[in-house]
C-alpha cells in the first residue's frame, strides 16, 4: 500500500520525467525538421506522413532510446529541488532509513522501465518500419552495396559486385554450390540480375550456367532466365538500421539465419537484441545514482547537482560506445559488452548510495 509520501514522490517522478520527455523531443523534432524540411518539399512529401508517419515515430524512437537518460536528469532536477527546499530534511530525519524513501523512486522506475522493455521489443520497431520507410521514399540517399559475399544453406555461396536499390539491379552475380565432400556441383554467372520484390525469384540476363560434372561440363550461354534461389536481394542489401525495424522473435531468426551465412553483421544485430534488455535496465542504474547525487542540499544549488549528473551521462554514454566498438572490432562476445557499463556503474550507484546514507 501506498503512503502518502510515497504517492508524492511517484507523482513527482513521473510528471518531471514525462514533461522533460516533452521538452527535449520537442526541441530534437524542431532541429530535425530544420534539417530535413527542404527535402521533404522537394520530394512533395504529404503533410499527413511526415506528421504521423515519421515524426509520431521519430518521437517513440529516440524518447524510448534516451528514456533512462531522461530519467536519470529527471531524478535529479525534482530531488535536488526537494533537497534545495529542504523537503527532504524531515524525512531523513524521521528515524525512517533512507531504503525506505528510495522505494517510491524504484516504483516509478519499473513502471517506466516496463513500458521500455515493452517498446523496444514489439513497438517500436514497427514504427521504425514507418519511418524508416518514409525516409526511403522521400529522404534518404541511394543505397549502394558492392563486392556482396557470404555463405548460404546447402553449401551455397553467393557473390556480386555491384546493386544500387534506385535502379534495382546486381551486377556480376556468381552462385556456386559443393557438394559434402567438397566437389563443385553447380556455377552460375550472370551480368545482371533482377530480384522479384519480397519474393525468392529472380530474372537473369547473359547467364552463363555450368552444373553437375563441374569442372568438366559443358558451359551454357542463357540470354535470358527466369528462375528461384533461397536468397532474396532484402536480405542481402540491407541499410545498417534494419535490426530497428524487426521486433525481438523476428532479429533473433535474422541472426540465426545471417550466423548460417557467416555474415560479419552478427555482432552489429546482436548489440542491437541485447541493448533492448540493457537500457531499460539502466533506468534502475541511474535512478540510484541521481538519487544518491541529489539527496543532499549543496553550496552550489541545482545547477551543481545538474552538473554532476550530466558529467555521469556523458562517461555512461562515452562507455557504452567504447564497448559497442570494441564487439564490433575485437570480437568481445555482444551480451557482455552490452552489460559491463551497467555492471561497473552499478558498482558505482552501490557506492554513491552509500556514501549519500552518511
Amino acid at each position: 500500500m501506498l503512503s502518502i509520501l510515497d504517492k508524492y514522490i511517484v507523482r513527482k517522478f513521473l510528471s518531471t520525467f514525462f514533461f522533460m520527455l516533452g521538452i527535449i523531443m520537442l526541441f530534437a523534432m524542431v532541429f530535425d525538421v530544420s534539417e530535413k524540411l527542404s527535402e521533404f518539399i522537394s520530394n512533395k512529401a504529404p503533410v499527413n506522413a511526415i506528421v504521423f508517419e515519421y515524426y509520431l515515430s521519430f518521437f517513440l524512437f529516440h524518447g524510448n532510446m534516451f528514456s533512462s537518460m531522461i530519467v536519470f536528469i529527471s531524478v535529479i532536477w525534482f530531488t535536488a529541488k526537494l533537497a534545495q527546499d529542504t523537503e527532504l530534511v524531515p524525512m531523513f530525519y524521521s528515524g525512517k532509513p533512507m531504503l525506505r524513501f528510495l522505494r517510491p523512486y524504484m516504483l516509478s522506475a519499473t513502471v517506466l522501465m516496463v513500458i521500455s522493455l515493452i517498446l523496444n521489443h514489439y513497438i517500436v520497431p514497427n514504427a521504425n518500419k514507418l519511418r524508416l520507410g518514409f525516409e526511403e521514399k522521400y529522404y534518404r540517399d541511394v543505397m549502394t552495396v558492392e563486392n556482396y559475399h557470404a555463405d548460404y544453406p546447402n553449401r551455397t555461396t553467393v557473390y556480386f559486385s555491384n546493386y544500387t536499390n534506385d535502379e534495382g539491379k546486381v551486377s556480376n552475380l556468381i552462385v556456386q554450390r559443393w557438394d559434402s565432400t567438397g566437389k563443385p556441383v553447380f556455377f552460375l554467372k550472370a551480368n545482371t540480375a533482377k530480384n522479384t520484390p519480397n519474393s525468392n525469384q529472380w530474372k537473369l540476363h547473359h547467364a552463363y550456367i555450368k552444373e553437375l560434372n563441374f569442372p568438366k561440363g559443358t558451359l551454357r550461354h542463357v540470354r535470358e532466365l527466369d528462375t528461384v534461389f533461397n536468397f532474396s536481394i532484402q536480405e542481402m542489401a540491407q541499410r545498417e538500421n534494419v535490426a530497428e525495424t524487426m521486433t525481438s522473435p523476428e532479429l533473433a531468426r535474422m541472426i540465426a539465419k545471417e550466423k548460417n551465412k557467416g555474415s560479419s553483421r552478427v555482432p552489429f544485430y546482436e548489440i542491437e537484441l541485447h541493448q533492448r534488455n540493457s537500457y531499460p535496465f539502466a533506468t534502475y542504474i541511474l535512478t540510484l545514482i541521481g538519487f544518491s547525487v541529489s539527496s543532499r542540499k549543496r553550496r552550489g544549488g541545482i545547477g551543481m547537482n545538474v552538473a554532476i549528473g550530466l558529467a555521469f551521462v556523458f562517461v555512461y554514454i562515452f562507455s557504452m560506445k567504447i564497448m559497442a566498438v570494441s564487439a564490433l572490432n575485437l570480437g568481445i562476445p555482444a551480451v557482455i559488452a552490452v552489460w559491463i557499463p551497467n555492471l561497473l556503474f552499478g558498482i558505482v550507484s552501490i557506492v554513491l548510495y552509500r556514501h549519500a546514507q552518511r
